[in-house]
């Protein structure tokens, strides 16, 4: 009954946030519009219960795709002014192959509608249904794949950079912090939205911003060409999350194809990338003397080395070895796995940048643990895998669906939710978990 209860709040916060437009805001106030990987996460949670819901999510997404293949990480669906930057600021009509019809971002986020649209399939009981969305959308999905290793793989070693850090969805981590060391961009002028809805002790400072707002101008300069911001860019990063969602969804398309069948050479293309990336991920990303996968920054060439949740995400895609991957477990239970500590924080708690409940430089995510629960499973890693699960859900359940967590459990008693409130993939994320057979 305890599982059912939460369910249906999780359904409430799910339809509440569901817009007339067919789409899902991440969380009222403090995001309006519609984000590319919260919109995969969303999906999921609607297809338990609303598979109508889940197809026009993916739809109001893949609708705002540019002719070349890119996604944007913001769907600008509706005007609205509470939100720091908007429309207005990104310009994606800027690039001559954005759409006419809507405004977006110009930066995107990982890549997850490959494996969401397998996800769909899998929970679907009209799989006939489900077969036909999939043949209408599946060729979009693999369009943006080819965008990546096309634009996004300079080296041709099927890894890919992402530009920006918002790209990586892990927005103000500590990885980052020596990349802006190598900048110094002017103080600009705007009016944060996002520390209005919420103590801006949670979130990224003023600073901060000036150097995400710095990239995006740079961006905007070349049109968002892809080359010119390869070459001109101060942030270039090959980030072991955004290649390990990148790959597991190439995965999800060899499957869905060879289901739908005639398309041999699409399959043939996804295998030799994935075959590609699965070597270079383990040669160049991972660290056996820490014991986990780092980022590597290509503008300075070298990786860096903090851990972080994305440091054991290449558990979801199957890249590791079985002997690595009891090597990442054990990295990621004595760093991460104290009594006294939910799993998993979302950055390294014996680091020395390490906040409890700044955004991504602490908290618990629950995509995140999602991701880290499914690559555990994978490994059958059986006992971890249900640790990080149960401790979600206890967050959940003790705190409501708010977008990250204390990792905390010293003082449980002042322990809360932080960032937005009812946030859609606490919420939809949740409703899988508790569904799972």
């Amino acid at each position: 009954m305890a599982d059912k209860f939460l369910i249906d709040k999780a359904k409430t916060v799910l339809n509440q946030n569901y817009q007339k437009k067919g789409f899902t805001i991440p969380s009222k106030n403090l995001y309006p519009f519609q984000w590319k990987w919260d919109s995969g996460f969303i999906a999921i949670g609607f297809a338990h219960f609303d598979m109508e819901k889940a197809k026009k999510e993916i739809n109001s997404l893949l609708n705002a795709q540019w002719k070349n293949g890119f996604i944007p990480h913001i769907v600008f669906h509706t005007k609205n002014d509470s939100y720091f930057p908007g429309a207005d600021f990104h310009k994606s009509s800027l690039h001559p192959k954005s759409p006419v019809h809507i405004d977006t971002s110009g930066i995107t986020q990982p890549p997850v509608l490959g494996f969401v649209l397998e996800k769909l399939y899998n929970i679907a009981d009209d799989k006939d249904d489900v077969l036909n969305f999939l043949k209408n959308q599946i060729d979009k999905v693999y369009k943006n794949h080819e965008y990546f290793y096309s634009k996004r793989d300079i080296n041709n070693e099927g890894l890919v950079y992402i530009y920006h850090n918002w790209e990586s969805g892990t927005d103000n981590s500590p990885v980052w912090d020596d990349i802006w060391k190598t900048m110094n961009p002017p103080r600009y002028k705007f009016e944060r939205k996002d520390t209005t809805h919420v103590d801006s002790s949670q979130r990224p400072t003023d600073r901060e911003y000036d150097h995400y707002i710095d990239i995006i101008e740079l961006a905007k300069k070349f049109n968002y060409d892809d080359h010119k911001i390869a070459k001109h860019s101060p942030f270039l990063v090959q980030d072991p999350l955004f290649n390990s969602i990148l790959i597991r969804s190439n995965e999800s398309l060899i499957r869905l194809y060879k289901i739908l069948g005639g398309n041999e050479e699409k399959i043939k293309y996804l295998r030799s990338k994935n075959e590609k990336s699965l070597i270079s991920i383990n040669e160049k990303l991972y660290n056996s003397s820490i014991g986990a996968y780092l980022h590597f920054d290509l503008r300075n060439k070298k990786n860096i080395p903090l851990v972080c949740s994305s440091s054991f995400s290449p558990l979801f895609c199957g890249a590791p070895n079985f002997k690595i991957a009891q090597r990442l477990k054990s990295t990621l239970v004595e760093k991460f796995g104290k009594e006294d500590y939910y799993l998993c924080s979302s950055f390294d708690p014996e680091g020395m940048q390490h906040d409890p409940k700044k955004y991504w430089r602490g908290p618990v995510w629950i995509n995140l643990n999602w991701i880290l629960y499914n690559g555990l499973k994978r490994y059958k890693f059986k006992e971890t895998a249900k640790r990080i699960k149960n401790d979600s859900l206890e967050l959940v359940d003790k705190l409501g669906f708010y977008e990250y967590f204390n990792p905390s459990k010293k003082n449980s008693k002042n322990n809360k939710g932080y960032g937005g409130e009812n946030f859609s993939w606490s919420a939809a994320l949740t409703i899988d978990f508790l569904s799972e057979k």
